[in-house]
């Protein structure tokens, strides 16, 4: 199995956790994520958007987009439940994640701290930081007197979340207005077989 990989990417990092978690051997393939001239000769065929995440199967499929990953190397362990309802609530959560989180947390961290250009977007910065703080509290309200976003159990929704939420200060947020969120982030980062972002 291999991933086409950034360290940089709290997508590709989603991937990464759940593999450590799972104990399963990859190979990792490290892809720019500023320079993407080659592209298309790297991931052409293997992803349509181009992107990373992708997971190269061992019998030569291709599987593209971090939740769908997650799902895929996720099912029928215990990271995805079994009960019909707790499957759709643990989408609803993936889905939250990249309609609500991603397109402000990631692209906030990724000009401030990959680009380390935050006066260029300050402008475009403000609606980042507004949208999502309000993912951030609709997170935190809903984590408040539970340990994980779906029943009893750490699934992928949690992994999903983690991924660019524990990272939110490099794109400007204070996590210390959202204590639900930050007692959740340490706890999946106290989870036996956890990896930091950096590994």
């Amino acid at each position: 199995m291999r991933l086409y990989n950034s360290q940089l990417s709290g997508n590709c990092y989603k991937a990464r956790l759940l593999l450590a978690l799972l104990g399963t051997p990859y190979e990792r393939i490290e892809v720019d994520v500023i320079d993407r001239s080659n592209r298309r000769e790297l991931l052409g065929g293997k992803n349509p958007a181009l992107r990373v995440p992708t997971l190269e199967l061992d019998n030569g499929e291709h599987l593209a987009e971090s939740n769908a990953i997650l799902w895929y190397l996720g099912d029928g362990t215990e990271y995805v439940p079994e009960q019909p309802l707790d499957r759709a609530r643990v989408l609803q959560w993936m889905f939250f994640e990249q309609y609500e989180v991603e397109p402000a947390i990631a692209v906030a961290r990724f000009w401030i701290t990959v680009l380390g250009e935050q006066e260029k977007y300050a402008a475009e910065l403000e609606g980042k930081w507004r949208a999502g703080n309000r993912a951030l509290a609709a997170l935190d309200e809903h984590l408040g007197g539970r340990e994980w976003l779906v029943g009893d159990a750490y699934s992928i929704a949690d992994i999903s979340l983690y991924g660019y939420t524990h990272v939110a200060d490099e794109g400007g947020f204070d996590l210390g207005q959202y204590p639900a969120v930050q007692e959740w982030t340490a706890r999946v980062a106290a989870r036996p077989g956890h990896v930091p972002i950096e590994a």
